[in-house]
C-alpha cells in the first residue's frame, strides 16, 4: 500500500510543478503549501493502516480448481494458479460445514503418487492449515476417495471410510511451525481412488498457541482430533462467534452424546473475562454455555474415540457461570484422564479469581487405549465444563538435504522423468511415502535425510545425466541402465567417493570414461556396456576388488584387459593426422591424375617416333625440308 501511494503522490506532484509554470510566485507558493499539507495528511493517515495490518494474521484461502478468485459469505478466495499439477473438476459438497465452492482439484494415477501444493512468501510464525474434502461431480462415481497428507513432510492425516456426511470429517487440519518462508501440502495415493481437494487455507497464529512445554520442544506436528462443546446451537467455526483472528478458525461441534451421570445444560449471556487473550485466544461464546452435574453424586464423565497409542494433548474448558455458585469452595472437583487423576481439587472461581471467567487446563499424555475417558469426579457441589479440546502430538519429521532435494529436481528435469514418479514434495519423508527410485537413510550426524541409492534402470528415460548428481554425495549404489540416456558420462561422478555400484549399461553415452572415475577407491562394480564409449580407459581404474563390464562400446582400449592404445601422439601430429585424414584422399587423385596425362603424353610420342622410321614418314620428312629450303 505504501508503494502505491507514493508512486500516486509523486505523480501528482509532478503534474502539479509542470501547472506550476504558468502561477505567479505567490501563487505558486500558495500551491505549494497546499500540496505540502496534502502531503502531510495523506502520509500521517496511512501510519496507522499500515500498523493495523500488522496486527492482523497473514491469511491465504485456496479455492482448488478454481480459474477465478471466489467470494463467499464470510471469506476471500484465491484461485488456484502455479501450486500444483493435477486436474479441475467440479465439485460435490460432502457436508454442510463444507465451503461453498463448486470446484476441486483432483490428483489422477497418471500425476504420480505424490502430488503438492507449494506455498511460498509466508512469514515465519505458527499455522492452522485445513483442507477441505470434496468429492468429483461424476454419478458414476463408485466410492469416496481415500487417501493420506502431509504437512512439511509429516503425514498428519489418513482419510478413513465413510467421512462423507459427517462435519467433522469434511476436512483435516494440522498446526505447524513455518520457519523458511514456505509451506509444503502433499496428499499420497494409497490405492483407493484420486485425492480431490475442496480448498485449502493457511491461517497465522499466535507462535505461542498450543505451547506444550520444553520437554516435547517445538518439532511437532498438531492434528486436532475432536473440539466439543456446549454451545446450544448448531456447530460452528470461531469466526462465527466472533474470534479473534490470532486463534485461527477452528470447528467446534456441539456435544452431540451425553455423559454418563445426571446432568443440566446451563448458559448465560454475561462477558466471560480472559477469554480472548494470548496465546490461543479463545471465542467469549465458547464459555457461555456449559454442562453441569445435578448433585455431588453426580460424575460426569465423556468418552472419546482416538487411535491407541499415540500421545494426545487435551485442552479442558471452563467458566464458573451458575448464578448459585458465586465464591470459592461451592465448587470443587478432580478431573480424571482413563482412570487417573490429573487435575485435583478444581475450583473455578478460586483458580480465576472470579465468576464468569475462563479456565483451560491443559495435560498431555500417551494413550495406549482406543479411547480417551475425562471424568469430572464432586468433591463440593458438582462439576462443570464448558469444552473439550483432544490434540494428537506428532512428532515432526526431519527433512532431506536440501542439497540432494535440489539434485533430484534437476536429475528429474534434465533426463524427462515420467509425471508418473511424482517426485514432488520431500524425497524420503513421510517414510511411509518415499519417492520411486530412490533410497533413503537418516545421517545423524548431519540430522538429515540423505540419498544413498538412486534405481531408475529401465524407465524410458531421455536427456543427458547432469553434474549436479554429484550433489547426492551419499550415493553407494547408481542405477540408470537400459534407458535412452545421450551425452558425455559427469567428470563430477568422481567427487561421489562411497560410490560403490555404477551401471549406467545400454544407453547411448559416447565419450570417453573421466578420468575422475578412477578416484572411487570403493568402486565394486562398473558396467557401461552397450553404449558408445571410445578412448583409453582410465588407467586408476580398476581395483582388485572391482568387477566390471565394458563390452559393445565403439573403441575402447588400454586398461582392464582392453587392447592396447596407439602410441602416444602430439597436438600437432593429431592436427597433421586429421588434415591427412582429410586431404589425403584428394591428393591420391590429382596424383593418379597427373600420372595418367603424362602417361597419355609418353604414348603419343612414341607412337609418332615410329611413324617417322617408316619409307614413307622418312620421304615426307625429306620432301618437307626441300620445300623448307627452297624458301630459303
Amino acid at each position: 500500500m505504501g508503494a502505491a501511494i507514493s508512486f500516486s503522490r509523486v505523480r501528482h506532484w509532478e503534474s502539479c510543478k509542470r501547472a506550476g509554470t504558468l502561477l505567479k510566485r505567490n501563487e505558486r507558493m500558495q500551491l505549494g503549501s497546499a500540496l505540502l499539507f496534502l502531503f502531510l495528511h495523506t502520509f500521517l493517515s496511512t501510519i496507522p493502516l499500515v500498523f493495523a495490518s500488522q496486527d492482523e494474521p497473514f491469511t491465504l484461502r485456496i479455492s482448488c480448481g478454481s480459474r477465478e478468485d471466489v467470494h463467499t459469505l464470510n471469506a476471500f478466495w484465491y484461485r488456484d494458479f502455479g501450486y500444483t499439477n493435477g486436474r479441475f473438476a467440479n465439485a460435490t459438497l460432502p457436508s454442510l460445514v463444507s465451503p461453498q465452492l463448486q470446484t476441486l482439484r483432483f490428483f489422477p494415477i497418471s500425476d504420480g503418487p505424490e502430488n503438492c501444493y507449494h506455498i511460498d512468501n509466508i512469514p515465519a510464525g505458527r499455522y492452522q492449515i485445513r483442507v477441505f474434502l470434496a468429492l468429483i461431480d461424476d454419478p458414476y462415481l463408485a466410492s469416496a476417495p481415500l487417501f493420506d497428507l502431509s504437512v512439511e513432510g509429516t503425514l498428519f492425516a489418513s482419510i478413513k471410510p465413510g467421512w462423507t456426511g459427517l462435519d467433522e470429517q469434511s476436512f483435516v487440519e494440522a498446526i505447524v511451525d513455518v520457519t523458511d518462508s514456505s509451506a509444503t501440502i502433499c496428499f499420497h495415493r494409497t490405492g483407493h481412488g484420486d485425492p480431490s481437494i475442496l480448498s485449502i487455507e493457511v491461517l497465522q497464529i499466535d507462535y505461542n498457541a498450543y505451547y506444550l512445554g520444553k520437554s516435547l520442544g517445538t518439532n511437532v506436528v498438531l492434528r486436532p482430533v475432536r473440539r466439543l462443546s456446549c454451545w446450544a446451537e448448531d456447530p460452528m467455526f470461531d469466526g462465527d462467534m466472533n474470534g479473534v483472528h490470532w486463534g485461527g478458525n477452528r470447528f467446534w461441534k456441539t456435544i452431540t452424546f451425553y455423559p454418563t451421570g445426571d446432568y443440566q445444560v446451563i448458559s448465560t449471556k454475561n462477558v466471560i473475562a480472559g477469554t480472548s487473550i494470548s496465546p490461543n485466544f479463545y471465542p467469549q461464546a465458547l464459555y457461555q454455555s456449559a454442562i453441569a452435574g445435578t448433585d455431588r453424586e453426580s460424575q460426569l464423565s465423556f468418552e472419546i474415540a482416538v487411535d491407541h497409542s499415540k500421545t494426545y494433548s487435551l485442552w479442558l474448558h471452563f467458566a464458573e457461570i451458575d448464578p448459585e455458585v458465586t465464591k470459592e469452595f461451592q465448587r470443587v472437583f478432580d478431573v480424571l484422564i482413563n482412570g487417573f487423576v490429573m487435575f485435583k481439587e478444581v475450583d473455578v472461581i478460586r483458580l480465576t479469581g472470579e465468576p464468569y471467567a475462563a479456565l483451560v487446563l491443559n495435560t498431555t499424555l500417551s494413550v495406549i487405549e482406543k479411547s480417551v475417558k475425562i471424568t469430572l469426579k464432586p468433591l463440593t457441589g458438582h462439576a462443570i465444563i464448558s469444552a473439550i479440546e483432544i490434540v494428537e502430538v506428532i512428532t515432526a519429521e526431519m527433512a532431506t538435504s536440501l542439497d540432494e532435494v535440489s539434485a533430484l529436481q534437476t536429475i528429474k528435469t534434465m533426463l524427462g522423468l515420467p509425471l508418473k514418479f511424482g517426485w514432488n514434495g520431500d524425497p524420503c519423508v513421510p517414510q511411509q511415502h518415499q519417492w520411486n527410485g530412490v533410497n533413503c537413510q537418516f545421517d545423524s550426524t548431519e540430522g538429515k535425510w540423505v540419498i544413498d541409492k538412486l534405481m531408475l534402470d529401465n524407465q524410458g528415460l531421455r536427456g543427458f545425466l547432469p553434474n549436479d548428481i554429484s550433489k547426492l554425495r551419499h550415493l553407494q549404489s547408481i542405477n540408470l541402465s537400459e534407458n535412452s540416456i545421450r551425452g558425455t558420462i559427469p567428470v563430477k561422478l568422481g567427487d561421489i567417493s562411497a560410490l560403490q555400484v555404477l551401471d549406467l549399461s545400454y544407453n547411448e553415452f559416447s565419450g570417453t570414461i573421466p578420468e575422475s572415475l578412477g578416484a572411487l577407491k570403493n568402486l565394486q562394480i562398473l558396467n557401461l556396456s552397450g553404449n558408445s564409449l571410445t578412448g583409453k580407459v582410465p588407467a586408476t581404474l580398476g581395483g582388485q576388488h572391482l568387477h566390471f563390464n565394458l563390452t559393445g562400446n565403439n573403441r575402447l582400449c588400454g586398461n582392464l584387459g582392453l587392447p592396447e592404445c596407439g602410441p602416444h601422439q602430439s597436438v600437432g601430429a593429431k592436427i597433421g593426422i586429421a588434415f591427412g585424414s582429410l586431404f589425403g584422399p584428394l591428393l591420391v587423385v590429382i596424383f593418379i591424375n597427373c600420372w595418367w596425362k603424362r602417361r597419355q603424353n609418353i604414348l603419343r610420342a612414341q607412337q609418332l617416333a615410329a611413324a617417322m622410321e617408316a619409307p614413307y614418314a622418312k620421304a615426307m620428312t625429306h620432301f618437307r625440308d626441300v620445300q623448307l629450303g627452297k624458301k630459303r
